[in-house]
């Protein structure tokens, strides 16, 4: 008798146990500026958790979070311009 369970630990690929691709990585660095920007912000936020927002703490937090939407919409752009690229090849 032979046991199957055995066998499909030999088949089935923990995906836990692989390391990424080169498209994985690629995505991770052109996603890093947007990445670095959302740590910021809440950099920012935790900092005002344990006391009252001064106005000093809500310019940062206003900086902070325009540096977020400014990422966002360079990420986007870049998307945008690689697919467009891509079509027209």
């Amino acid at each position: 008798m032979k046991y199957i369970g055995a066998l499909q630990a030999v088949v089935t690929a923990d995906l836990s146990d692989r390391e990424p691709t080169g498209a994985e990585l690629d995505a991770i660095d052109l996603e890093m500026p947007l990445i670095t920007a959302e740590v910021e912000l809440l950099d920012v936020q935790i900092m005002t958790l344990d006391r009252p927002v001064s106005e000093l703490d809500a310019r940062r937090i206003r900086r902070a979070r325009r540096r977020v939407l400014a990422a966002r919409r360079e990420l986007a752009n870049r998307t945008a311009d690689l697919s467009t690229s891509e079509v027209g090849a």
